[in-house]
């Protein structure tokens, strides 16, 4: 399927919704004494749908596939945060919730590396290419269909 919008990405929806839902998570009185590590698992969340979706605009592979390996970098951090929270024992009557956010990262992790391999293998350049001229073939840029 040939995706014109980030928005319709089904890995840049589930990490949205990731992120939507950790937000909720991370507003229990919990989080209220681990400011700094609340902070860092929001950004590090938002980070994996803000990096696909800058990726996406870039108009490059080479491009979206930098910005790629971050959103899967970003989705790691937040899998190892939320295994630290599942290890405290002060998270014990939230480990299921957790485990279920870690769960989507994951899956999400595992979508962008299909992704990244596809893109790999593809040998395409990219959106911001198709316009480029070709000296032996032609003297006038092809125009978008």
């Amino acid at each position: 399927m040939n995706y014109q919008r980030f928005e319709d990405l089904p890995v840049w929806q589930d990490s949205a919704e990731l992120a939507r839902l950790m937000y909720e998570f991370t507003e229990h009185d919990i989080f209220r004494r681990h400011l700094g590590f609340r902070d860092q698992l929001e950004r590090a969340t938002l980070s994996i749908s803000n990096n696909i979706a800058q990726g996406f605009e870039r108009g490059s592979n080479n491009e979206l596939l930098a910005f790629l390996y971050i959103s899967r970098g970003s989705a790691g951090e937040v899998r190892s945060m939320l295994r630290i929270l599942e290890s405290w024992q002060k998270f014990t009557d939230h480990k299921p919730h957790i485990a279920e956010l870690r769960k989507r990262a994951e899956l999400i992790s595992r979508q962008l590396h299909g992704w990244i391999e596809q893109l790999k293998r593809s040998g395409l350049r990219g959106q911001r290419h198709l316009n480029v001229v070709n000296p032996t073939t032609s003297s006038r840029p092809r125009r978008p269909q």
